[in-house]
């Protein structure tokens, strides 16, 4: 095999492998560096005696993201105020025909979920439902018994049914939305945004102590739409708005500017109802929206 065609093989599983890591760690600089490691790791392997190039890069790539999620798992201990989900372009990992079940499995409220799950049971849920391994190949990826396996997976599928956040949620439910909360920033007028949210709905802001913040969850439509008035009439009304398709849903990102300010996600129930709202706001985590595709 030659070098070009080596190279062309690693290129050809890039998004996969940037896909995965992303969904372990949630972050795309930690996932980019893990693939980056695997790609040095290939350069260095013995390749002609590697049956299987597929899976010998899936294998090197989430054993090195789970070795990363567990450092950032220490270092998120002392987060200020939530911790959300490094935003990314869907188009970056999921393919323009892949916009429902595999673009799910992008949303935040998926990510946060998996967040809650044991750095192998994350893994071994993402290649058996997300990338369609079979057992015995995760296993060996995982270097444990295939049994042992079973049950990884298992635990957490038990934790996202029970969590509801893997559906797919129609693209003109989700423009309609955006239509509403569009109407709420420039109006004031929130009655349409307000009929689409959930009565518990919930507002999570990510700024890392670096900007300002809400630092806790607000619960319920009236807290909820008291701060995005709030916002709306102090900083939203006055920065241009783009929207983008981010982590598989229509989000809504804030300039002043050129600077990026904030990213505005949705979550929502099998109904079509927001849940939750997520609003990025830690410029180290916004900095490479700068390309995101306005649509």
């Amino acid at each position: 095999m030659t070098d070009h065609s080596e190279d062309r093989v690693f290129e050809q599983a890039r998004p996969a492998l940037l896909g995965l890591a992303y969904r372990i760690l949630g972050s795309r600089a930690d996932a980019e560096d893990a693939v980056q490691d695997t790609f040095l790791k290939w350069q260095r392997a013995e390749r002609d005696t590697i049956a299987n190039p597929r899976a010998w890069l899936t294998t090197a790539c989430t054993r090195r993201a789970i070795d990363m999620l567990r450092a950032a798992h220490r270092s998120r201990v002392d987060y200020v105020g939530a911790w959300l989900p490094e935003p990314i372009e869907t188009s970056i990992i999921v393919d323009a025909g892949d916009e429902g079940p595999l673009a799910a499995s992008l949303n935040t409220a998926f990510m946060l979920m998996l967040e809650r799950l044991t750095p192998k049971e994350r893994a071994a849920y993402l290649l058996h439902e997300i990338f369609e391994f079979d057992y015995p190949q995760i296993a060996q990826t995982l270097d444990i018994q295939e049994a042992a396996c079973r049950k990884l997976v298992s635990r957490a599928r038990a934790h996202v049914d029970k969590a509801q956040v893997r559906h797919v949620t129609p693209v003109d439910q989700q423009e309609k939305l955006l239509a509403a909360f569009e109407t709420a920033i420039t109006s004031g007028d929130a009655t349409p945004f307000a009929a689409l949210l959930s009565d518990d709905v919930a507002l999570s802001a990510d700024g890392g102590g670096k900007v300002p913040a809400v630092l806790r969850t607000l619960h319920g439509k009236t807290e909820v739409l008291t701060f995005i008035a709030s916002v709306s009439e102090r900083f939203w009304r006055q920065q241009q708005r783009t929207v983008a398709d981010l982590n598989g849903t229509r989000s809504l990102i804030f300039r002043d500017g050129a600077d990026i300010t904030t990213a505005v996600s949705f979550a929502y129930d099998a109904q079509g109802r927001v849940t939750n709202i997520f609003a990025m706001r830690n410029p180290d985590k916004l900095a490479r929206l700068d390309e995101a595709r306005v649509k």
